[in-house]
């Protein structure tokens, strides 16, 4: 996939950031004039996977949260949210929906919610390296006609 434009962004693993790192993602994709509803998609994956690396990845501290977004020529956007965190033992059984290793109120359904608001999803993980997410949507955009 040949990339015709892209964007770095590197956050710290801190909640206040997520909110950050949601608009900047979905102000970069909105070069590709989405609809509504796919640029609330993109939002919400984001905020997901985010979400995760900020929970799970550096549980009891602070790291950092590496996110690349770019275009192909098909109008698909990509985005890889990459920690150096934890890393994960088993991603199928953490793909499960209410599965969680955090607890408490946490609902164990990071992974499905990016699944549902994107087409495709890869996810890789070494444990006590880090994980990557990465999300791909396909922009059809606006029909002006």
């Amino acid at each position: 996939m040949k990339s015709t434009n892209m964007m770095k962004l590197e956050i710290e693993s801190k909640s206040v950031n997520e909110s950050f790192a949601r608009a900047t993602v979905s102000a970069f994709a909105s070069q590709l004039d989405p609809t509504v509803s796919e640029l609330s998609d993109i939002r919400t994956a984001v905020s997901e996977a985010v979400t995760n690396c900020i929970v799970h990845a550096y549980r009891d501290t602070v790291g950092k949260i590496y996110i690349t977004a770019f275009f192909t020529e098909n109008k698909t956007f990509c985005v890889r949210i990459r920690d150096k965190g934890c890393g994960i033992e088993d991603i199928e059984k953490a793909k499960e929906p209410l599965f969680t290793t955090a607890g408490g109120e946490r609902a164990g359904l990071g992974f499905a919610v990016m699944e549902s608001f994107s087409d495709k999803i890869k996810i890789s993980s070494k444990v006590g390296k880090g994980t990557t997410v990465t999300l791909y949507k396909k922009i059809c955009g606006r029909d002006d006609a």
